[in-house]
């Protein structure tokens, strides 16, 4: 049986739990991963008090996100409930910066945990269109314990996923006011 989304869902994946527990490095010199993953999602009080703030829409509630990390200077990462019916895992990674910047991560938690193994946070995905591979043998290994995708090199899984939700930013643009 495939567990489904539901509104209130917040049961947190055991692949994102182990992904609380790694440190990421992230250097004076801008080097390296700039991501603080959580040990739990956000509750949905604070999930509706940022997206909120970030679109400035105080019709939004959250129920879309479910926010589990943010970067240095308070962008946060999510996953976005936009597949209807289907299970946390499936669902798309995105970021959303402090600054206004964001884009999708990753089409499904599977390939995120690829993206981190490729040494990529969610800023670095969504923003940067240049990087450098940095592979992290224990994000690898922790991604071939819980993926269910293949291992593919980030920047594919990236291009995919923006290339699926090629209207995250304009979609996002409307909810601001």
């Amino acid at each position: 049986m495939t567990a489904t989304t539901t509104g209130d869902d917040r049961s947190f994946p055991p692949a994102l739990a182990e992904v609380a527990r790694v440190e990421f490095e992230y250097g004076e010199e801008g080097e390296g991963v700039d991501f603080e993953p959580y040990d739990v999602f956000d509750s949905a009080e604070e999930t509706t008090d940022w997206i909120r703030s970030w679109t400035g829409n105080r019709e939004l509630d959250g129920a879309a996100y479910r926010v589990f990390g943010q970067d240095g200077t308070g962008g946060r990462a999510a996953l976005w409930l936009v597949r209807p019916g289907r299970p946390l895992a499936d669902q798309p990674v995105v970021f959303l910066g402090s600054e206004g910047e964001r884009g999708v991560v990753a089409g499904s938690l599977s390939d995120f945990l690829w993206v981190l193994a490729d040494g990529l946070g969610p800023l670095e995905a969504a923003v940067h269109e240049e990087w450098e591979s940095r592979p992290s043998p224990v994000l690898a290994d922790l991604a071939e314990r819980h993926a269910t995708t293949a291992r593919r090199p980030a920047r594919e899984i990236i291009a995919e996923a923006q290339t699926e939700f090629a209207t995250f930013s304009e979609d996002l643009d409307a909810l601001c006011r």
